[in-house]
């Protein structure tokens, strides 16, 4: 078995053939799944425990403060101090909410976020499931959140939260629709919703350059769109401290606001992840015609650096909008999709099968 950082397709298929060698279908089947489950939930936490640092310190840089920077070197371990807190805080039940679906809420908040995550390449054979309709998959499960916000929302009992749930549904609902659009105007420059064939037909050139001017619209809409889909500033109008104390989880404390703190930041970094997918080439490195040197040096990089590295650029653009701009109105806000975002998508989707059709891409 040769491991190779460049391609984890012969690393993979050796894991498999091993287990299967050593064990029958099934067993080998489970302990596939278990292992990826732990890698997932592993990378879950890391990367969410990051992002929380990441943003104190771009807010910080943003508006010319010092951040964190007593625990730890560089307040590295505020994060796992803020963590150990949440998970030893008492979970408090709350009078005359309804239960089952007050304690269901957080799961499926997390579930969904699993779910997306898992169709996502990180690098070339590192992914858990490659779907032909992978495009398809990560807008019909990310759609799934909503649900467990309206029952969190619903199920606390509480005015502030059923305001809050309500605003996040029409926000997430109404938005989903420019994020989808925009997915689509790349998915008919592709020809194909397989993420892994997306991102091996930008190995020539990237999406947001290849498909010229409708390429940079539909980036420029999937980024508005999928900032306010996860209720991030200047979005966040479900989270309005100062008109809803918390929005839908006020009443959620410990570990299960945790679930919600934790979705919101892995949501963020799934769709700067489709983002860095669909539109920068995923793990694809640059290249630029003609300049074979300069390309031979980019293919040096390993390919899960240049998507991570793609994926926390764009996850910093969405942390800048979050800092730099005030928060929208609730009419504001959707005056913005259906009046603007809506139209314009409907209209790019159409210029871009016309571009596709003549020819005129790159």
């Amino acid at each position: 078995m040769n491991f190779n950082i460049y391609d984890f397709t012969s690393f993979n298929q050796w894991i498999d053939n091993y287990l299967y060698t050593s064990l029958s279908p099934f067993w080998a089947l489970i302990v596939e799944m278990t292992i990826i489950g732990l890698v997932f939930l592993t990378g879950y936490a890391l990367v969410g425990l990051f992002l929380v640092y990441l943003e104190r310190k771009v807010c910080a840089l943003m508006q010319n403060r010092i951040g964190p920077n007593r625990v730890g070197p560089f307040g590295l371990f505020q994060t796992i101090a803020d963590l150990i807190k949440l998970l030893l805080k008492e979970l408090i039940s709350i009078k005359q909410a309804d239960k089952l679906l007050f304690n269901l809420a957080p799961f499926i908040v997390i579930i969904a976020s699993f779910l997306c995550i898992a169709a996502i390449p990180f690098a070339k054979g590192l992914h858990a499931m490659d779907f032909n309709i992978g495009v398809f998959y990560v807008m019909a499960v990310s759609s799934m959140g909503v649900v467990g916000i309206l029952i969190a929302g619903w199920s606390s009992n509480n005015k502030y939260s059923l305001i809050g749930a309500m605003r996040s549904g029409a926000q997430i609902v109404s938005y989903e629709l420019s994020v989808g659009l925009s997915l689509i105007t790349m998915v008919v420059l592709a020809g194909s919703m397989q993420f892994s064939t997306i991102v091996e037909a930008q190995s020539d050139g990237w999406f947001i350059f290849k498909g010229h001017i409708s390429s940079v619209i539909a980036f420029i809409i999937f980024m508005i769109a999928s900032t306010a889909e996860t209720n991030r500033g200047p979005f966040d109008l479900a989270e309005a401290e100062s008109e809803l104390t918390a929005g839908f989880h006020t009443e959620y404390s410990g570990i299960k606001f945790a679930f919600f703190f934790l979705a919101e930041y892995m949501n963020m970094f799934i769709v700067a992840a489709i983002a860095a997918t669909v539109f920068w080439g995923g793990w694809m490195p640059l290249h630029i015609g003609g300049l074979d040197g300069f390309n031979h040096v980019m293919d040096f990089i390993p390919p899960f650096v240049w998507f991570f590295g793609k994926t926390f650029v764009i996850i910093f653009l969405m942390m800048w909008f979050k800092w730099t701009f005030p928060r929208l109105r609730i009419d504001q806000l959707l005056t913005l999709e259906w009046k603007y975002l809506l139209p314009i998508n409907l209209l790019n989707v159409l210029l871009m099968a016309l571009m596709v059709l003549m020819g005129w891409h790159f």
